[in-house]
């Protein structure tokens, strides 16, 4: 009941020039939007995860949109720089995308060098060196497939589960059961893809075609390589996309990410993204201490001089959200409008995001990748 209202509220402020007053004032100039994607679709996955994915269309347009607002898409590097300097260009933006999938390789890079716009990838490099699906995700989006149904799956000679797909509910319960399943028996990489592939032949879905198209697939080395070359900035994620809660293992994660985006690049990285948006306290000193100069998280909103470098919002685009939605955001008047407050630094025992705590992004991340 709500949405409508906003957008309602956002057609007759357009309507009334209030999107070009924001976009052109002193304020606005002196903030960054940092705009967050997950991925591109190859297929479907849009209609699978349409709070973490867009069409390549729906990319292009809200690139044409930057170019018609007079938008300054600045590197992140610059970007950060400028805006604790106080020497913004007007109406600035700066491009993230999230995980290193290959779906940025093969959808978005041609659409960056179509538009001559620079982008950052937050790399997270575990999956770049296996070439296989991400199990968790490859997972969800099998029981998506062949949802409507209820069936026991064998797990192994000694186990086996019901899974129903019938709802979002019952599906992420699945998902969650072959992941648990897979860590109690400390599955490799390798071992998870043969699980994905049974689970895909018990219900009539061509794993083969996903892995020939390479859904849920990040770059491999070769295109990391070849993306770094084209312009594309590669900073850190994590190696395996994960946040321990102990000092010692959240930086040999980053430790581990850095090197190899050293090895793939040649340029050490200088800043970084929080997985799934699991932000804390005690995270942010840990990485003040890696001597980076920036960390984004998954909170929305437009960023200051006033925010913590480590602790920068962003806006997750994606399918569900509107052009007017987006444009507004690219005004500025989307950072005014009141939106229900949401924590996205709540973490569990584990570093991981705790669903109902989080944005959208690190709720179905989180749950996509657990």
């Amino acid at each position: 009941m709500l949405r409508p209202l906003k957008l309602s509220l956002l057609n007759v402020s357009r309507a009334a020039g209030a999107f070009r007053f924001v976009r052109n004032t002193r304020w606005r100039g002196q903030q960054l939007l940092i705009l967050c994607y997950h991925g591109v679709s190859i297929d479907d996955e849009h209609e699978w995860g349409p709070g973490l994915y867009m069409t390549s269309d729906g990319l292009a347009s809200r690139f044409e949109l930057l170019r018609r607002r007079g938008c300054a898409v600045l590197p992140l590097d610059e970007a950060v720089r400028r805006l604790y300097e106080g020497t913004l260009p007007p109406r600035s933006v700066a491009l993230t995308f999230d995980d290193g999938n290959f779906d940025f390789y093969s959808r978005a890079l041609p659409l960056l060098k179509a538009y001559q716009l620079p982008a950052t990838v937050y790399l997270t490099t575990y999956y770049c060196e296996t070439n296989l699906p991400i199990f968790p995700l490859v997972v969800s989006y099998v029981l998506w497939k062949r949802r409507g149904v209820e069936f026991t799956f064998k797990l192994s000679s000694r186990a086996d589960v019901t899974l129903d797909t019938r709802s979002a509910d019952g599906r992420r319960r699945g998902q969650q059961a072959l992941v648990r399943f897979a860590d109690a028996e400390g599955m490799s990489a390798q071992e998870r893809d043969a699980l994905a592939a049974r689970l895909a032949d018990a219900v009539g879905v061509d794993y083969s075609g996903i892995k020939r198209k390479r859904l849920m697939h990040l770059m491999n080395k070769d295109e990391v390589r070849e993306v770094a070359r084209a312009g594309v900035d590669i900073q850190l994620h994590t190696h395996r996309h994960r946040s321990p809660p102990d000092e010692g293992r959240y930086r040999a994660e980053i430790a581990a990410n850095r090197e190899r985006i050293v090895a793939l690049t040649g340029s050490t990285p200088r800043h970084f993204c929080y997985p799934s948006g699991a932000w804390s306290a005690r995270y942010s000193n840990w990485i003040r201490d890696e001597r980076l100069l920036s960390a984004t998280t998954c909170e929305p909103g437009i960023a200051s001089a006033k925010d913590d470098r480590f602790r920068l919002p962003r806006l997750l685009d994606h399918s569900e959200m509107t052009p007017i939605e987006f444009d507004a955001w690219l005004s500025g008047l989307g950072a005014l409008l009141p939106r229900r407050s949401i924590e996205s630094h709540a973490v569990d025992a584990d570093g991981k995001p705790l669903v109902g705590s989080t944005t959208q992004h690190a709720r179905l991340s989180a749950e996509l990748r657990a």
